[in-house]
């Protein structure tokens, strides 16, 4: 069956065409994959709705997603709305804009909560880590605009949360100079560590195979790990380096000005002013969990909530 996977957060949207077969295992095969930044969540923290203009440019990239979706002769489509979408007292003039575009596939977006986000995250991202030999216990850290979802599990999901401190979320209430001040970091980090300690005393820190990082944030960190001088998922994606190593490039990406961030191959544009905020979340996860697993190891997967998404279809 082809299907397509949409998932619009509070930052980007994304699209994953794909054929998906059982052989004997339920397994996809990517046809085509993109993202555009179109801020959906903007300002949503602040005023409790979704702005106008951002609004628009999540119609007109959808427009083109659903001619992507005649165009690869798709059967199936799920499209699935995370947290600005929740938070937005306007949520209803968006859902209605939704409908109309997908109107052929007889979809709209599904408004997902908090559990089942985390649910569609731990099984796109899982898939290729047992393979892979990389140890479980997993906690998956899916790191959003507008959220941030912690699930552990090993083949399946033994307890998870979504908390509200994302990339975008945190850079307006808080990071608001070029660069952050220190004042600024820190109250941004008094919010971060709140919510590491609920997802802490939920789900539990200790025993731990791996952490797991999935979503822009994350990779855009690895990226500067890995000294890429341009975005490469192939290398990304199941890259492994110490827990070290992500604090240091998380720490000197929260440190830089938007110039100096833009400069930097890998960095796509639409990150470059809420990756510090991602870079710090990233870093009060690990520095967290290395203090109660310090033997557990630090993967990063391209495979996430999208990958999620198309292989609920099945059901």
């Amino acid at each position: 069956m082809r299907v397509a996977a949409i998932d619009c957060g509070t930052n980007s949207i994304r699209l994953l065409v794909a054929d998906l077969e059982r052989d004997p295992a339920l397994r996809l095969t990517d046809l085509h994959r993109e993202m555009e930044v179109v801020r959906l969540g903007y300002g949503v923290d602040r005023t409790g709705v979704m702005d106008p203009a951002a609004i628009e440019r999540t119609f007109t990239a959808a427009r083109r997603y659903a001619d992507t979706c005649r165009e690869f002769g798709v059967e199936a489509v799920r499209f699935v709305a995370t947290s600005a979408s929740r938070d937005a007292r306007n949520a209803r003039d968006f859902v209605a804009g939704i409908e109309e575009i997908f109107a052929d596939f007889g979809v709209g977006p599904e408004v997902v909560s908090g559990p089942e986000e985390a649910d569609l995250s731990f099984s796109g991202a899982t898939g290729d880590l047992v393979a892979a030999g990389i140890p479980a216990p997993y906690l998956v850290i899916d790191l959003g605009g507008g959220s941030t979802e912690f699930v552990r599990g090993t083949t399946v999901v033994e307890s998870g949360l979504s908390l509200d401190i994302g990339s975008v979320r945190m850079t307006e209430r808080h990071l608001r100079s070029d660069p952050p001040t220190e004042a600024e970091i820190a109250a941004a980090t008094v919010d971060i560590d709140a919510a590491i300690d609920t997802a802490e005393s939920a789900i539990g820190f200790a025993g731990l195979g791996s952490v797991v990082g999935l979503a822009g944030s994350i990779t855009t960190v690895t990226g500067h790990v890995l000294g890429l001088t341009a975005y490469d998922s192939s290398a990304i994606h199941l890259a492994r380096a110490d827990r070290a190593a992500h604090l240091a490039a998380a720490r000197d990406l929260l440190g830089r000005t938007r110039a100096q961030r833009a400069a930097l191959g890998f960095m796509h544009p639409g990150r470059v002013d809420v990756i510090g905020a991602g870079a710090l979340i990233w870093a009060r996860i690990l520095e967290r969990v290395g203090q109660a697993s310090p033997e557990s190891g630090v993967v990063v997967s391209e495979h996430d909530i999208l990958d999620g998404i198309a292989l609920s279809l099945a059901r």
